[in-house]
C-alpha cells in the first residue's frame, strides 16, 4: 500500500471509495512480492501493479466491483492455459490477491497510518482476508510498537493478532497468519495478512566523492534513506548530494554515535569510499566491530585492500570480523564511471540480500525468483589475498 498511498489519500479525505488490490501470498516465480498493490481511485485512475501486467485487467475489474458493492474478495491467479484469452501468469507462478473497498467507513485509521509512514515511524496493518463470516472480511487492525488500534471483530482476535505481529513489524516483514474464527491460535478459519511499513533502511556512505554522489542517487532509487558523511566541509555539501542527508564529521565518530544510539540495524548498508586510511580504517573498524548490518563494502584497488586488511588486523579486528567486509566493493561489471560503479555496488547489495549469484540469468537453469532471504554465508573471498598482481581500471574504482 505504501507505493499507492499518496494517490489514495485525496479521495479518502473527500469521502470517496477506492478499490485496493494487494498481493497477499505468492508461490514459485510470482512477478510481484506480497504487499505489492494496485489502486483504482475514487475517480477511476489506476496506480501501482500486482503482477507487472499479467492479470492487471482482471484485477482492475474486481477493484471496480469492490468499489461499487463494498465487498472484499480474495482471488488466486496461476499459470494461464492454452487459451490465449485466459487470465493467468505466464511466469509459471501463483499469486493470491485481496481486493477491498477503501473509504473512511471501511478504514477510518488510514490517515494515522499515513502520518506514521511519512514520519518514518514503524506501523503495520493487519487485514482479515479469509473468514467464515463475510462480515469480518476487510477489517483492519493497525499495529504499532506500543499497541494497536482498530478492530478485526473481537477483543480476542485483536489481542492475538496485535501480539503476534509485533515481531513482524520489528523485522519489517509481510506475512499471512492463520487463526481460528475468533482468533484462536493453533486453529484455522481466519487468515490475516500483515503488511509492515517499517522505516526505510539506511545507506551510510562515507567519503564525499563523485562515486558517492552516484551511489547516493542509486541508493535513493532503491528505497534507502541515504546519508553521506565526510569530515571535509568543502566536499560534504548539500549541493553535491541533493538526494542524501549530508553530515560533516569524522566518519568513525559519526558511525560510533549512530551505533550507540541504536540507529544502525540489520538492514543498514555501509559503503566506505574514501580511499584514505586515516578515514576508512577507523570507520571500518567501528563497522566491523559493531552490531550486525546488511552489508559493509569498501572501495579501492586490490593493493589498497591488502594494505587495509593489514591495518585493520593491527587495530585488533579479527579474521572472523573481516569476513563481513566486501572489498574491492561491487560486482565485476567492468565499471568505469561513477554511475557504472554505483550500479556495480548496488548489484552486489541486491545479490547479497536475495541470494543472487551475480551470474547472467541466461546462463542459469535455476528459477529466477528467490522466495526468501537466505542465511548470509561468510564471504571467504572478501579477506583472501589476490591471486593476480594486475590492477585493472575497474579494480582501481572497486567496480
Amino acid at each position: 500500500m505504501r507505493d499507492v498511498l499518496a494517490a489514495m489519500m485525496p479521495g479518502w479525505l473527500q469521502g470517496g471509495t477506492a478499490g485496493l488490490a494487494t498481493v497477499v501470498r505468492t508461490f514459485r516465480s510470482a512477478p510481484r512480492p506480497p504487499g505489492a498493490s494496485m489502486l483504482v481511485t475514487a475517480s477511476g485512475e489506476v496506480f501501482g501493479s500486482v503482477s507487472g501486467g499479467c492479470v492487471e485487467g482482471a484485477v482492475y475489474e474486481l477493484a471496480i466491483q469492490a468499489k461499487a458493492d463494498h465487498r472484499p474478495v480474495l482471488v488466486s491467479y496461476g499459470v494461464s492455459d492454452d487459451d490465449a484469452f485466459s487470465v493467468g501468469l505466464i511466469c509459471g507462478g501463483t499469486i493470491e490477491v485481496f481486493v477491498e473497498p477503501i473509504s473512511q467507513q471501511t478504514f477510518s485509521e488510514l490517515d494515522g497510518v499515513r502520518e506514521d509512514i511519512e514520519a518514518s515511524r514503524p506501523v503495520g496493518v493487519a487485514t482479515v482476508i479469509e473468514h467464515p463470516d463475510p462480515g469480518w472480511l476487510g477489517r483492519h487492525l493497525v499495529v504499532r510498537p506500543d499497541g494497536f488500534a482498530g478492530g478485526l471483530g473481537s477483543d480476542r482476535s485483536d489481542h492475538a493478532v496485535g501480539d503476534d505481529t509485533r515481531g513482524l513489524l520489528a523485522a519489517g516483514r509481510n506475512s499471512v497468519l492463520t487463526y481460528g474464527p475468533d482468533g484462536e491460535r493453533l486453529d484455522t478459519g481466519m487468515s490475516v495478512f500483515f503488511a509492515s511499513y517499517a522505516p526505510r533502511p539506511r545507506m551510510l556512505v562515507f567519503g564525499a566523492i563523485d562515486f558517492a554522489a552516484a551511489l547516493a542517487r542509486l541508493g535513493t532509487f532503491l528505497g534507502y534513506q541515504v546519508t553521506v558523511c565526510d569530515a571535509r566541509a568543502v566536499f560534504a555539501t548539500q549541493a553535491r548530494f541533493p538526494d542524501a542527508e549530508v553530515i560533516r564529521a569524522w566518519p568513525h565518530h559519526y558511525l560510533s554515535e549512530q551505533l550507540a544510539r541504536g540507529l544502525v540495524d540489520q538492514r543498514t548498508v555501509i559503503c566506505v569510499l574514501t580511499h584514505d586510511p586515516k578515514f576508512d580504517v577507523p570507520v571500518l573498524e567501528a563497522a566491523l566491530r559493531g552490531r550486525p548490518v546488511a552489508y559493509i563494502g569498501a572501495m579501492g584497488s586490490r593493493r589498497t585492500h591488502n594494505d587495509r586488511l593489514e591495518r585493520l588486523r593491527a587495530a585488533g579486528v579479527s579474521d572472523e570480523q573481516l569476513l563481513q567486509l566486501h572489498s574491492p566493493v561491487g560486482l565485476d561489471l567492468g565499471a568505469r564511471t561513477p554511475e557504472e560503479t554505483a550500479v556495480s555496488i548496488g548489484a552486489e547489495i541486491i545479490a547479497l540480500q536475495w541470494g543472487g549469484s551475480g551470474e547472467p540469468l541466461g546462463s542459469r537453469a535455476e528459477r529466477i525468483h528467490h522466495d526468501e532471504t537466505p542465511e548470509r554465508a561468510p564471504d571467504t573471498a572478501a579477506a583472501a589475498p589476490p591471486t593476480d598482481p594486475q590492477l585493472s581500471q575497474s579494480e582501481a574504482t572497486g567496480g
